[in-house]
């Protein structure tokens, strides 16, 4: 089992920065790691992810703005937004996916609200 914990989340103007983060209950050396974010009444979508070697991927909506990052050693991945829009308005929930047995594992979620 493991436990992720969001943190970060918060009202910003629309062209500000907000920066989130999860730290892991145990190692996330054996995990991909990332955030997806979701609407209510709507699916949970990715919004960026980081294999266990450091490839990074990102939903086409997000990139060039936001920067995923981990940390093994403090067993935490990152999400550095910027340029947020309104329609970044979400609930961003920590995700990690165990290679080998492709477990996955969630975050309560964060909320993210752009707005002036």
């Amino acid at each position: 089992q493991v436990q992720l914990v969001e943190s970060g989340g918060g009202l910003v103007q629309p062209g500000g920065s907000l920066s989130l983060s999860c730290t892991a209950s145990r190692s996330i050396s054996s995990f991909y790691m990332g955030w997806y974010r979701q609407l209510p009444g709507k699916e949970r979508k990715l919004v960026a992810i980081i294999e266990t070697d450091g490839k990074k991927n990102y939903a086409e909506t997000v990139k060039g703005r936001f920067t995923v990052s981990r940390d093994n050693a403090k067993n935490t991945v990152n999400l550095q937004m910027k340029s947020l829009k309104p329609e970044d308005t979400a609930v961003y929930y920590c995700y990690a996916l165990r290679i080998g047995d492709f477990v996955q594992y969630w975050g309560q979620g964060t909320q993210v609200i752009v707005s002036s």
